[in-house]
């Protein structure tokens, strides 16, 4: 009978997997403790991952990066068609076992060549007597490159309104709702003006939309955008006046191609017409630099605004609407003629075959697509997924092969909403469901010149720690200081944190359908700013024509030692999932987490304790299953501890409870209202889509209290809310019970 069980074992892998009998031979070595394959044995694994590391280098990822911003590669363009192009023919040449161009028919959107998109001031007569910019200042040594897309909002809706201005601050849910109640102002008919930074610009399109206003204005603040005593670009790395942030503002919440949600955009695909697309904008919306920003609100009327709404521009930063009474008869008018079209794009998706469990996949994906040349964002994160595909291909070259079969992808169209990867995600999601292990994310790889910052699950905090005690830091200063060292130092602001921080994956990047919806264990790494003193949102020269190579080399790396370092960390954790007997995920750390976030869910309730008690909401429930899940969690290691590792179906079972266990934490109706976020655990904040909440159920329905009529309905919602968090954590701590 045992005999039969592993021929059965065998056969299955063998006809899904027809490459050659590697395989067979190599599972059937492992199964009677024989190893063939050296990646088996741990000393010599480790010797790999080592030399993995150690072949990464500067020169190498400032070669690939150099390469893939020389022209504008806008998604949808011939240009971005050549990039991927010669992606795969390189990845093909550094050895992986194959390489595909993936292609999609998405919805995207451009700015319509013949009318271009401006606002104007225009007199009582209907003239124009003041017009933004049609285009960025062109930066030196770019001045003879063609194709550059002016300044705009992907997805904007038509149209030419016209209106008295209202500024509106940075345009939360908060400073509507304080212009409204505490200023008295109605938006209804007018055109806005606010600032980009604090949430997602997509959020700020529909908190207008939803208080009436008819245009949206976007502007990057020097307050905003400008780090102390740094001049602007190309002296520095701070945003000129001329520069403009570009961005989709879109609402999707998770819903991929927006003509074809929650299903690939292939030629089979029903789609929906294109005015009835998901989380499409209805009203205009343009951005503009602080320049154009400045010509706008010099003149503005109306009331002095709450002293947190002031910038650093030498303005008043009146709140209108209108403008003072010597312009009173003066109107703004926007010119928007974006077009919306289906655009075929392209990912690249490469595939080093597992050696011993090819139907398990560990995937490193980030995008290529880019607004103008994408210096940071995205190909500083591009070049780093080049590099470590070619150490890869070095150790194939030696004889190695992971355990697991390793897929690395290039995503199209992330600027326009996460599409290339939404859209693998959906037409993959059965496969993926049932064995991709992690998702490391490889974005932007620098956005400061401080530290290390790492966003992902609990269950991935363990192995980032032990990680980066084993890569060495890249500071000139930092001579036989570890990556985790130097990290621990400058992150640890009151001396009392035992660890550096780990954040919570939010959205805004391509982990977002394989974390929040396919519950797939995911992470990601890069270099950032000292977020204790550095006040300005993002780097300065974000989406801008400025975001070139040499603001990378110039400013934020110049000898590219921490985009080796944060391409050791991405590498390192890929190698080390793919490649390690045991799959390195911590229970007990998601146990730690979710401690906290229950905590911390539950202190926010109690901002209420009134309508806690009228409504009789207890949080007793969820805190009982998180302790069902800390005493399973904490059983589930003991158990792994004395696992026998010369039994391949024990290490195998082991293994699949730590690959699904955040499989357990999805619910498959998702979010109220977010179908597509299926966390119960973590999801983007409904109010803005950068920031990740735990328990966002919960959270969600406490945020929306203030703003509800009906009181008794809403803490229902968080009762219910409530519930849902118990139900799944009780749930997942089940999946980590031994068999019965």
């Amino acid at each position: 009978m045992a005999n039969s069980s592993r021929t059965f074992l065998c056969m299955p892998v063998w006809w899904i997997f027809p490459f050659t009998g590697l395989f067979c031979l190599g599972f059937i070595a492992g199964w009677f403790g024989k190893p063939t394959h050296p990646n088996y044995a741990s000393s010599a694994s480790s010797q790999y991952m080592r030399e993995f590391l150690d072949e990464m280098q500067p020169g190498q990822i400032r070669e690939h990066l150099r390469k893939f911003t020389r022209l504008p590669h806008l998604s949808g363009t011939e240009q971005n068609l050549k990039y991927a192009a010669q992606i795969q023919k390189e990845w093909q040449e550094f050895g992986l076992d194959s390489v595909e161009l993936v292609p999609y028919d998405v919805l995207l959107s451009y700015p319509n060549v013949s009318q271009p998109n401006y606002i104007a001031i225009v007199d009582a007569q209907g003239h124009e007597v003041f017009n933004t910019s049609l285009a960025e200042p062109t930066p030196e040594g770019y001045e003879d490159v063609a194709n550059i897309i002016p300044p705009y909002n992907a997805y904007s809706a038509k149209g030419q309104p016209e209106g008295d201005l209202v500024y509106v601050n940075y345009g939360r849910t908060e400073d509507f709702l304080e212009l409204q109640r505490q200023l008295g102002i109605n938006v209804t008919g007018k055109i806005v003006i606010v600032r980009y930074g604090k949430i997602f610009r997509g959020n700020k399109v529909k908190n207008a939309m939803l208080a009436g206003a008819k245009g949206l204005i976007l502007f990057s603040d020097p307050a905003d955008y400008s780090a102390k005593g740094v001049k602007a670009y190309p002296e520095g790395w701070n945003l000129p006046g001329g520069g403009v942030q570009r961005g989709n503002v879109m609402n999707l919440n998770g819903a991929g191609d927006s003509l074809t949600p929650g299903y690939p955009a292939k030629d089979y695909t029903y789609r929906s017409r294109p005015e009835d697309g998901v989380g499409l904008p209805r009203i205009p919306v343009h951005p503009i630099g602080y320049h154009d920003a400045f010509h706008l609100l010099k003149n503005m009327g109306g009331q002095s605004p709450p002293n947190h709404w002031i910038g650093a521009m030498n303005v008043s930063y009146r709140i209108g609407p209108g403008f003072t009474d010597d312009f009173k008869n003066q109107l703004v008018r926007m010119n928007i003629h974006t077009n919306n079209q289906v655009t075929r794009i392209y990912n690249v998706i490469g595939k080093i075959r597992g050696a011993l469990e090819p139907d398990r996949y560990v995937i490193l994906g980030g995008h290529r697509d880019a607004w103008v040349f994408g210096g940071i964002d995205p190909m500083s994160g591009a070049a780093l997924v080049h590099e470590t595909v070619r150490s890869a291909g070095k150790l194939l070259r030696k004889g190695w092969r992971p355990r697991r079969t390793i897929i690395f992808a290039s995503w199209d169209a992330e600027e326009f909403g996460l599409l290339g990867s939404t859209e693998w995600a959906e037409d993959n999601a059965k496969v993926l469901q049932e064995r991709a292990v992690a998702y490391i994310n490889a974005d932007s790889g620098i956005e400061g010149m401080y530290t290390l910052r790492v966003d992902c699950t609990p269950s991935l905090h363990t192995l980032v720690y032990d990680l980066t005690k084993q890569i060495a830091s890249p500071e000139q200063d930092e001579e036989g200081v570890s990556l985790y060292e130097s990290w621990h130092k400058k992150d640890n602001w009151t001396n009392d944190r035992d660890a550096p921080r780990i954040s919570k994956l939010g959205s805004g990047s391509d982990f977002e359908a394989y974390f929040v919806r396919l519950g797939i264990a995911a992470g990601r790494a890069r270099y950032t700013k000292n977020r204790k003193i550095e006040r300005y949102i993002n780097y300065p020269v974000y989406h801008t024509v400025y975001e070139t190579f040499e603001v990378v080399e110039r400013f934020y790396d110049p000898s590219f030692k921490r985009l080796r370092a944060v391409a050791q960390v991405r590498g390192g954790l890929v190698f080390q999932l793919a490649d390690s007997e045991i799959i390195p995920l911590d229970a007990n750390q998601y146990a730690v987490s979710l401690e906290k976030y229950a905590r911390n869910i539950e202190q926010i309730a109690k901002m209420h304790p009134k309508e806690m008690q009228i409504y009789e909401v207890s949080f007793d429930s969820l805190f009982s299953a998180v302790h069902n899940f800390t005493v399973a969690a904490r059983d589930f290691h003991e158990r792994l501890r004395n696992v026998n590792r010369a039994d391949p179906l024990q290490v195998r079972a082991m293994n699949d409870q730590l690959m699904y266990l955040e499989r357990a934490f999805i619910d498959p109706l998702g979010l109220p209202g977010r179908p597509f976020y299926r966390h119960v655990v973590f999801a983007p904040s409904s109010h803005n889509k950068y920031a990740g909440e735990s328990f966002p159920g919960i959270y969600d329905s406490l945020f929306d209290i203030k703003y509800s009529a009906d009181q008794e309905k809403a803490w229902n919602e968080v009762r219910r809310q409530i519930s849902i968090a118990a139900f799944t954590v009780n749930a997942a701590a089940m999946t980590l019970t031994a068999p019965a």
